[in-house]
């Protein structure tokens, strides 16, 4: 296995990444716009989820594939980032056709990150519908990553989260490319060391060519999250990490669900701990088919192997690539490791 040219999920001929945030508001949303309709699914093991149009996504319901999807800042209040996308791709004649109209297909997830030190006073609509247009007029092959779009304002236990994104080439031939906005409760280093837990997954010292800490730390097996950090009572809906798993081979909505299953995998590898009831984690897949070849069963188990792990390297990647702002209520990895 070895990175795709760009290390991106834009690796996957076809897809394309744009991100629209504010430093004042301290959040943010990230457009994956497809240029032809893809297959996709979802996955979602966190207990606190926040999603919109995810139900038609099952494999046994109808709408087969979706123009984009939507990561964003927000909580409840981002889920209009995906109304922004939207209004994008119609002016575009995106969409899928019913009685003679054009319905777009942009299914969103959200994180919560009100309580992050960035201004939330909007008054009485919040932004994120125009962050999430301006988001999809920005989409390109190459897009910035840690503290923006959807990672702008994400935290994990005492340390920025961020957008992430990595890709694997396999040696089948078929790419996968992972895009992660990182707001875990739990830790996605090692205790109190500055090693990442999805070091065995690093591909060309991505996120700082550390490997793993030899001795482990004491503190190693204790769940690390940010309530045990900052002492304060667990509150439910305040995490989240929310994902993309994307391939070029052609996948049934079936073989994508198992794809997004798998990549799940990643959050286990990278964050301790993960799927908490306190985490809305969700993995959408998408599937452009773009190679024209299915899998067969020996390249699909290296597929779904290599989601996992491609998870969990775009996960380290969002934490590492993230900077310190003014105003942040935690460090960036950088800033605390002094690397």
């Amino acid at each position: 296995m070895r990175a795709g040219t760009k290390n991106s999920i834009t690796d996957i001929a076809g897809l394309k990444v744009g991100n629209a945030d504010d430093d004042r508001l301290k959040s943010g949303n990230t457009a994956i716009i497809c240029d032809t309709p893809a297959v996709a699914a979802v996955q979602v093991l966190g207990g606190a989820p926040g999603t919109r149009e995810t139900d038609l996504l099952e494999p046994h319901n109808l709408v087969e594939t979706v123009d984009g999807l939507v990561l964003s800042g927000g909580s409840a209040f981002g889920l209009d980032a995906a109304s922004g996308v939207q209004a994008y791709l119609r002016e575009q004649g995106r969409g899928f056709e019913v009685a003679g109209q054009r319905v777009p297909i942009v299914p969103g997830a959200i994180l919560f990150d009100l309580a992050n030190g960035g201004a939330k006073d909007w008054g009485r609509f919040s932004p994120y519908r125009e962050l999430g247009f301006e988001a999809a007029q920005n989409a390109a092959v190459d897009f910035e990553t840690g503290s923006a779009g959807a990672g702008k304002g994400a935290t994990t236990a005492g340390l920025k989260g961020g957008l992430g994104s990595a890709s694997t080439r396999l040696s089948s031939g078929f790419t996968l490319g992972a895009l992660v906005a990182v707001n875990a409760l739990g830790s996605a280093t090692i205790g109190s060391s500055r090693h990442f837990w999805a070091a065995p997954f690093e591909l060309d010292g991505e996120f700082g060519g550390l490997g793993m800490p030899s001795p482990f730390p004491a503190d190693a097996q204790r769940p690390i999250t940010k309530f045990s950090m900052d002492g304060k009572a667990p509150e439910a809906g305040s995490n989240t990490t929310i994902a993309v798993i994307a391939t070029d081979a052609a996948l049934t909505k079936a073989e994508a669900k198992r794809l997004a299953i798998a990549a799940h995998d990643g959050f286990a590898r990278a964050l301790w701990p993960a799927h908490t009831p306190l985490d809305g984690d969700l993995v959408f897949a998408l599937a452009t088919g773009s190679t024209g070849r299915k899998p067969d069963l020996a390249e699909a188990i290296e597929l779904y192997a290599a989601a996992g792990a491609t998870m969990a390297r775009a996960i380290a990647r969002g934490v590492y690539d993230a900077q310190h702002e003014k105003g942040d209520i935690m460090p960036s990895w950088h800033q605390r490791h002094g690397a």
